[in-house]
């Protein structure tokens, strides 16, 4: 019996470890259950509750109510428990291999306190099953690993005392950190979308004369910022350019009182997280929330282009300096703008100067253009000359996933995996219709939209109908609105090819670029937290 315990412990562990680590990563790309988003993932994804396991608490619980005690049949249960949770687990590891993350999981400090919780939440029922053979702990640690997504939640509540208390120690120390650098300048970005391209812009623009410092990669959350300050900051910084993310109202106003920024930027505003905000007005507001925070004697820099920015009601006397394309009435504006694979070019025109600027950046699209005019805007406001200003936007590099465009194989991708919002989308088929050669679409589609998801979906359709020569679609459900676009604007139906993954649809195209020069756009890499049942 103890070497059929043996076993089972061992194919156990196997599993857990692997599940484990999955909903580890789950629940660190939740933001740790910030709004209940990893619960909301849970019982989204309810198809890692359909498992091989729930046989086995079948068999364990059968087993229990049989009267025949023997050894024998304990130990053919407990071999037969430990087969299913092998090949239950060989299909886990298999999951984990194969998944394809565009962030993976980090393994900080938090998340090794939350390993050694979990351990420990396991350890309780194998005690048990070890020195006293109750069987009745089979069925316990069968349960364990089949709910194993609420074990790992488990072990985050009990550790919230303790992560409170790090909380509160770095918090302070970031707080003391930022009122002993009284000459630092703080600028708080946000907006719908958008923000880290807007980001790393602005900080290659200012980086011409200044020292700055923007938040790495996606740390736009409270957490973000304060392990940002502490781990980043130096004497030598001149200027914070702190990125600001928000599911719902008021974090951008929480994040505000953390760093106290005295200039902000709006990038535009519109559906991303709609889900999570409720209402379009819910999102105006919370991403006012920054300007809002200024001080009088502080700017905001925002988009005259931009309806939802243009008409609202600002509650605070802050200077604001409008950016934009369409709009003649602003302060910094760009004209003449010529787009091509090679990159863009165009003119600033200033308020009350007659003169024109030209500009000229390796960055693709209008929304490009934009966040560079925000960077131009503040630089001026800096004391940055112009002539440094042009230096400073021919050399912005481009941005990781974000129209990024880079030779793979035998044919060029246009990498925008990180959008997902409707005007991105947009933009990105326009850059894609001004290239050369054959032009190709891979796309999971848009998520986190709210009600409107599958219109928004099916417009991307119609508008992909529109410059594409091939489709390939990845996931036939999440994709059905898109194709139904692509039919409504008459898309030849054979071009219009479905893949359940995006790796399939690199041999593909490589086989069209055998034939002639292929541009691929790759539009809106589904986030690791999501799964289409």
């Amino acid at each position: 019996m103890l070497m059929a315990n043996i076993i089972f412990l061992i194919s156990l562990l196997f599993i857990n470890i692997f599940k484990s680590k999955r909903h580890l990563h789950m629940m660190q790309q939740n933001l740790y259950n910030e709004n209940n988003r990893y619960i909301r993932w849970i019982l989204k994804n309810n198809k890692e509750f359909i498992s091989i396991e729930i046989i086995t608490i079948l068999i364990v619980v059968i087993s229990m109510f049989i009267k025949i005690d023997t050894n024998i049949l304990l130990m053919t249960t407990v071999l037969v428990i430990s087969f299913i949770f092998l090949i239950s687990g060989l299909s886990w590891r298999k999951l984990i291999l194969t998944d394809q993350n565009k962030k993976k999981l980090v393994i900080t400090a938090r998340i090794k306190r939350l390993i050694f919780t979990t351990t420990i939440l396991y350890l309780v029922p194998i005690v048990f099953l070890v020195l006293y053979n109750l069987l009745s702990m089979l069925l316990v640690l069968c349960i364990m690993t089949y709910l194993n997504a609420f074990v790992v939640f488990i072990a985050m509540i009990i550790n919230t005392p303790i992560e409170k208390l790090v909380y509160l120690h770095f918090k302070s120390k970031a707080q003391r950190k930022l009122k002993s650098m009284s000459n630092l300048k703080i600028i708080g970005i946000t907006g719908s979308y958008g923000k880290t391209s807007s980001k790393n812009i602005l900080s290659d623009i200012l980086n011409i004369k200044y020292n700055a410092l923007p938040t790495p990669k996606n740390l736009n959350t409270f957490n973000g910022l304060i392990m940002t300050v502490n781990n980043h900051m130096d004497k030598f910084t001149d200027i914070f350019i702190a990125e600001m993310g928000a599911y719902v109202k008021g974090e951008i106003k929480r994040l505000c009182k953390l760093v106290k920024p005295k200039y902000g930027i709006l990038t535009r505003i519109g559906t991303a997280h709609l889900e999570t905000f409720g209402s379009q007005e819910n999102i105006q507001k919370g991403k006012f929330e920054l300007i809002e925070s200024l001080p009088s004697d502080g700017f905001g820099i925002l988009n005259g282009d931009d309806p939802l920015q243009v008409s609202y009601k600002l509650k605070n006397n802050v200077r604001i300096i409008w950016i934009g394309i369409d709009n003649a009435d602003v302060d910094v504006r760009a004209t003449n703008i010529k787009c091509s694979y090679k990159g863009t070019s165009f003119d600033v025109v200033l308020k009350n100067d007659k003169n024109k600027y030209k500009f000229e950046t390796k960055l693709l699209g209008n929304h490009n253009v934009y966040n560079i005019l925000a960077g131009i805007a503040c630089g001026i406001e800096f004391g940055i000359d112009i002539e440094s200003l042009q230096k400073a936007v021919a050399g912005v590099r481009p941005i990781e996933h974000r129209l990024e465009l880079k030779k793979i194989g035998n044919f060029n991708m246009i990498d925008d995996a990180y959008n997902s919002n409707p005007t991105g989308a947009e933009n990105a088929c326009k850059v894609l219709g001004m290239m050369p050669g054959v032009k190709v679409v891979v796309t999971p589609g848009m998520i986190e939209l709210g009600a409107k998801e599958d219109e928004y979906n099916k417009t991307f359709g119609t508008q992909i109908a529109e410059v594409a020569d091939y489709v390939l679609l990845i996931g036939e459900k999440k994709t059905k609105p898109i194709k139904e676009g692509l039919l409504e604007k008459k898309f030849d139906k054979d071009k219009i090819i479905v893949f359940n993954d995006v790796r399939e649809a690199y041999p593909y195209i490589s086989n069209l670029a055998n034939k002639s020069e292929v541009y691929a756009l790759f539009e809106n890499d589904l986030p690791d937290t999501y799964n289409e049942k």
